[in-house]
């Protein structure tokens, strides 16, 4: 057992002077068979540290429920880090942020609108406590002075960005000082002075967010924060990516100046992404400022360890830096990327959504268009039904669609409503008689800002040429396990070159030994693919991403099994390439 303290000048390690060189790491966004990799890379690149989020809403997905298996097996990945030989540092949130669906928040949290999220309401902090007493048999004994990893626990996240409730982060820090942490607390926000003094409070020691002119950030933040040593605790090194824009990256050049601007003065860090994973699955979260903006399903962050867990030019930069201000790193060195197995196969067989829809969820009847949420499922896609009658023209009108609405008319595509067009109307044929059918995808929810916590589905009023559609059925889909989909398939045309959705597509591809891989989406409009039932993650044509990251780990010898669900239409052939592709860039 070790301890560790906060002094005058450093961070303290029994006593001695000690730097964090970490690297953000979330254990939600890599196959746990992979976690160990990952670590070990961050070691070899000179850090000695690992940092990481807790997603409350990964799990806790509905209320009641608290999963620490698998994927979500916190405790595993701390193991981990400590047979690394490394420390960690953890941000349980509440608030995460991390363009992570909802910020981490648990969606269930806000079907009581009453509940007062990031702030000092009972009802929100009753759940919050509950949250950390799950956790606290996971952290707690694995604290450093106990023999573990954990040296360092963040309280809220960039709280200085959203409010400045002093009341709220004090009852936050005795929340966590009840469920028994015991190493040192402390916040972070970006260096602006209303950030860094309404985002903590006396007691917590401030650290920063930036990823550029480190000397003056540092300065910055030496004003707001006196005494103890200074610290950037998320450097970014590069950025997220939105459907609809351009892959984004840093200059490896700039980077590495900005990283040793910082070590230089004397600075801890913990790099922002060490490695940044994927959105597996719904996860994956958005932004609107105005204009809703989804994020992609890898979450590479231009980081010096890719996707795909490979060094990139920035992590051989970045290696170089950090063994100069790192006394006991080693010689080891990972090896360099190569390039994955090329495949080829085709879908064969098929289903229409609406033919397997009955297998993935029980209709209910409402008196008015119904939220994802009041359905009780917060992410994926959900289905509403009713009947229209209408001579002559006539146009349909939602309050507004959460987050893309594909409307069709007993079977045939009449249109699509698009948040981030901020449609609200559809013209539907002319004397529109029959059953007219929305399917409703979510694509994220909002991960930072005031629109934090917003239900999904169709938000009504839903009206017909100005008249209330009051009769509706409606059901989340449940895509858990898809193996109702297999069963309904039938084969394909192998003469078809593509296929009509929404559809989902079945098929097979085969490897001699599992390997990572990277499937090509770009003959593919829009959907979901999962393998080997894995969900791993959405596609979309408009780009910039134009890949799936494959972990090797959920592949087997032989045959493996790919769905995709074809929102629009697409190739029926299945490729898998040497190099992930996550679209052009700004430069």
């Amino acid at each position: 057992m070790s301890d560790f303290r906060i002094g005058d000048d450093d961070f303290l390690l029994d006593g001695q002077p000690f730097r964090i060189l970490a690297g953000a790491l979330h254990y939600f966004r890599v196959h746990p068979d992979q976690w160990r990799d990952r670590i070990r890379k961050a070691r070899q690149m000179g850090l000695n540290t690992i940092e990481t989020y807790v997603a409350w809403n990964a799990h806790a997905p509905h209320e009641g429920e608290f999963d620490l298996s698998g994927g979500l097996d916190l405790g595993r990945f701390l193991d981990e880090v400590a047979a690394e030989g490394m420390r960690a540092i953890v941000r349980p949130g509440p608030y995460i942020c991390a363009e992570w669906t909802n910020g981490g928040l648990p969606a269930w949290l806000f079907t009581d609108p009453s509940v007062g999220v990031r702030r000092d309401e009972p009802q929100y902090l009753a759940a919050v406590a509950d949250y950390l007493r799950r956790l606290a048999p996971v952290i707690v004994p694995r604290q450093i002075d106990r023999g573990g990893p954990v040296i360092l626990v963040q309280i809220e996240n960039e709280y200085g960005a959203y409010g400045s409730d002093p009341v709220y982060l004090e009852k936050l820090v005795a929340l966590n000082r009840e469920i028994g942490f015991t190493v040192p607390f402390i916040t972070v926000d970006q260096p602006e002075p209303a950030m860094l003094d309404g985002g903590s409070i006396p007691g917590l020691h401030k650290t920063a967010s930036f990823g550029s002119r480190s000397t003056e950030r540092l300065a910055t933040l030496r004003e707001h924060q006196p005494t103890g040593p200074l610290m950037c605790s998320e450097f970014w090194d590069g950025w997220f990516d939105s459907w609809g824009a351009h892959h984004h990256t840093t200059p490896v050049e700039e980077s590495a100046k900005d990283l040793e601007d910082l070590l230089a003065a004397g600075a801890s860090v913990n790099i922002y992404m060490f490695h940044g994973g994927t959105n597996f699955g719904f996860t994956s979260g958005a932004n609107d400022k105005g204009v809703y903006q989804p994020i992609v399903t890898s979450y590479d962050y231009d980081a010096p360890l890719d996707e795909a867990g490979n060094p990139t030019a920035k992590y051989w930069a970045f290696r170089e830096i950090l063994r100069r201000h790192n006394p006991v790193a080693d010689d080891e060195a990972p090896a360099e990327a190569s390039a994955a197995p090329e495949l080829s196969a085709r879908f064969t067989r098929s289903v229409p959504l609406r033919t397997v829809a009955e297998s993935l969820g029980s209709w209910s009847s409402h008196d008015r268009v119904p939220t994802m949420d009041e359905l009780g499922r917060y992410d994926g896609f959900a289905l509403y039904r009713t009947e229209v009658d209408v001579a002559g023209p006539g146009v349909l009108e939602v309050g507004e669609v959460r987050d893309r609405a594909i409307v069709s008319l007993d079977g045939r595509h009449v249109g699509v409503l698009a948040r981030d067009h901020h449609d609200r109307t559809l013209a539907l044929p002319d004397d529109a008689r029959g059953t007219l059918e929305v399917l409703l995808e979510d694509q994220g929810r909002v991960n930072y800002g005031e629109r934090i916590g917003e239900a999904k589905g169709l938000i009504g009023p839903a009206l017909l040429n100005g008249v209330p559609l009051d009769r509706w059925e409606a059901k989340a889909l449940d895509l858990t396990d898809v193996s109702p989909v297999r069963d309904a398939a039938a084969p394909v045309d192998a003469a078809l070159p593509a296929l009509s959705g929404p559809v989902f597509a079945v098929g097979a591809f085969d490897v001699d030994e599992p390997a990572d891989l990277f499937l090509a989406t770009r003959a593919w409009g829009k959907g979901v693919v999962w393998i080997n039932g894995f969900n791993i993650g959405r596609y979309w044509s408009r780009g910039p991403q134009h890949t799936l990251s494959v972990p090797g780990s959920i592949l087997r010898a032989g045959r493996n099994e790919i769905i995709a669900l074809e929102l629009h239409s697409g190739s029926a052939a299945v490729e898998f390439v040497p190099w992930p592709d996550l679209g052009h860039t700004d430069f």
